[in-house]
This record gives C-alpha cells, sequence and structure tokens, in this order.
C-alpha cells in the first residue's frame, strides 16, 4: 500500500499553484523591448486621453497618512480645456483651470487665489512622446487589473539611477484615462496614491457642472504677479545652480510677489520631463524665522538652507538627497 506524506501533498500543491498561475490570463510580450514599446504605447495615450477627453469623476488621494477625496469635471473643445476641482474632504475648495488661469477658492476665509495656468497636480505630468525621458526611465506593462469597475493595463516607470521616484499606473483599457497612479521610492514603497473611485466618460459636459458653487464676488482676491521668462536664466544672472540630475534642465524662471507676504522672491523650476524640482530665493528680512534643513510630505521633500541674507529653498517630488544636492550646489555670483 502506497501513503502520501504530507510534505508530498503540500509539493504537489505548490506545483499545481505555478501551473495555474500559468493558465491565467496576462499580457504576453516577446522581450523587455516588446513591453517597453507597449508601455510607452499606452502612456502616449493616456496623456492625450486626459487632455482632450470630457470626464466626471471622483478619486481620493493619499500621502502623509492623509487622505482626501475630490471631485474633477474636464471639458475640452474648439476653445481649449476647462476644469473645475471640487474638495469633497477637509477645508472647503474649488479650483477652476483653464488654459491661461487657474481660481483658487476658498469660502472659509472668504478669498480667491489667480495665478497663471499651471499643469494639474493629481496626475503625473508625462511629457509627449514619452520617448523623450527614455534615458532616464525604463518602462514595462506590468499586468491587469480592475479600478473603479474599469479594465485597466498596469504600467511601470522605473527611474534608472537615484536622484528621482519611479511610478506605477493604471491606464484604462476603454479610454485611455488615468484611473490609479502611485509615486513610489527605489524599494517600491508608495509614497503617494491618486485612485478614481468613479469615472464617466461623457460626450458633452455642461456649462452648469464647470461653474463654481460660490461666485467670490464679495470675497477678497489675490492675483500672483510675476514677469515669467521660460528657457532662460535669472535676468541678472546672479544665482549659479551648479548641480543638477542628468538630463534636468530649467524651464521656467519668474521673480514674482509671494500672496501672503509681498515679498519678492526667485522661483526657479528645474524637470527632466516628469520629475520637477522647484527653487525659491528669498531675501530675508528683520528678525523673521530662519527654515533650515529637511522636510517631507509624502513624496515631496524640502531643503532649506541660508545663504547670506537669502534663503534657498527647494522642494520637489524627488527623493531627500536630490533637493538637498541642488541647494548646496547654489551660489551667489556677486
Amino acid at each position: 500500500m502506497t501513503t502520501t506524506s504530507s510534505r508530498d501533498v503540500t509539493s504537489r500543491y505548490q506545483s499545481f499553484l505555478v501551473i495555474l498561475s500559468l493558465l491565467l490570463p496576462a499580457p504576453v510580450f516577446a522581450d523587455e523591448a516588446e513591453s517597453s514599446a507597449r508601455a510607452q504605447e499606452l502612456i502616449n495615450a493616456m496623456s492625450r486621453a486626459v487632455r482632450e477627453r470630457n470626464y466626471d469623476g471622483t478619486f481620493i488621494y493619499l500621502r502623509h497618512r492623509q487622505m482626501d477625496s475630490m471631485r474633477v469635471i474636464h471639458r475640452a473643445d474648439g476653445k481649449g480645456e476647462l476644469e473645475r476641482l471640487v474638495s469633497l474632504t477637509g477645508i472647503p475648495r474649488e479650483i477652476i483651470r483653464d488654459d491661461r488661469t487657474v481660481r483658487c477658492i476658498y469660502p472659509d476665509d472668504e478669498s480667491v487665489v489667480v495665478e497663471k495656468s499651471r499643469p494639474r497636480k493629481y496626475v503625473a505630468q508625462l511629457p509627449e512622446p514619452i520617448e523623450r525621458i527614455a534615458p532616464y526611465y525604463e518602462f514595462a506593462v506590468d499586468g491587469e487589473d480592475r479600478v473603479a469597475g474599469r479594465d485597466a493595463w498596469i504600467v511601470n516607470i522605473q527611474p534608472r539611477d537615484a536622484f528621482r521616484y519611479g511610478y506605477r499606473l493604471w491606464i484604462d483599457k476603454d479610454s485611455t484615462l488615468l484611473l490609479k497612479s502611485e509615486l513610489r521610492d527605489k524599494s517600491g514603497f508608495p509614497l503617494e496614491q491618486i485612485m478614481f473611485t468613479e469615472l464617466h466618460v461623457m460626450d458633452f459636459v455642461p456649462d452648469e457642472l464647470l461653474e463654481p458653487a460660490v461666485s467670490g464676488q464679495n470675497y477678497t482676491w489675490y492675483h500672483s504677479a510675476s514677469a515669467t521668462s521660460r528657457g532662460e536664466g535669472p535676468r541678472d544672472g546672479r544665482w549659479i545652480v551648479s548641480w543638477m540630475p542628468s538630463g534636468f534642465s530649467m524651464n521656467e524662471h519668474e521673480r514674482q510677489a509671494l500672496v501672503a507676504s509681498g515679498k519678492p522672491v526667485d522661483h526657479m523650476v528645474f524637470s527632466d520631463g516628469l520629475a520637477s524640482v522647484s527653487v525659491f530665493i528669498e531675501k530675508l528680512e528683520g528678525d523673521g524665522e530662519i527654515e533650515v534643513g529637511l522636510s517631507r510630505m509624502g513624496g515631496v521633500n524640502t531643503y532649506a538652507k541660508h545663504l547670506g541674507e537669502f534663503q534657498v529653498t527647494a522642494v520637489g517630488e524627488v527623493p531627500p538627497a536630490t533637493v538637498q544636492r541642488i541647494a548646496n550646489s547654489i551660489a551667489d555670483a556677486r
């Protein structure tokens, strides 16, 4: 009589699971190059869909042990893009963005802040075509999933060095809109997560869905005044930034007055096309408090130091060592 030991049963069960996993549906690619090409194709389609499609959705944003819920309504037509963001948790606020300006409405203190239009924050700002950043990142399709009741491809964006973070994206198979994203450190740990819980793709978005709940007519309005010179260094050539990760370049420089204090500040933005770092240089006055050292909130790291009579601050969704090294490389040429 033949007996079967528990070890044999366990071994057979493990073998069964391995065989079963091979039979489950999954994307099949001949090699890494094919997977990379498919991933880049999906990312490019997603970037276009976020700009060109009409949609109404609710998403959650998780970072630094804090979770917020937002509703986004987006319309794209011959006049350009128009988008409304409404906070569903925390401090009440609405954001109205078009191709020229962003209005941030705060009903709790009856104020409105108006700035020039900047890229949306709830989705990674991916260059198009994505191939532009291929020297600094690797791309791969990493399976399938479901988010907000919709089938999705999973795409990984992995940095080639330690100076930037990676991304994991869930892209809707039907609309190619982004359904979920994670900003990840080098170990794969998610630092920030954004996930839609409901998403409706629409043929047309009526005007009333894009109107804020409050007009802000009787509120206090703050306008960010700035003179922007894109792609150029500081006009007086005073500040030298002697180190940046490979692929980073300055794509914006402005001298503006801070909304809160009215004090002028030099603001430079450096980017590799995906990751970005802002550098602020502000003159210190009186006995004001000087911020020094490293701080972090989710995937955003900030490093501040003083340089003579100025405070230098570098902030961005990059690792702590990156913002610290950038800030320490800044010198006064005078």
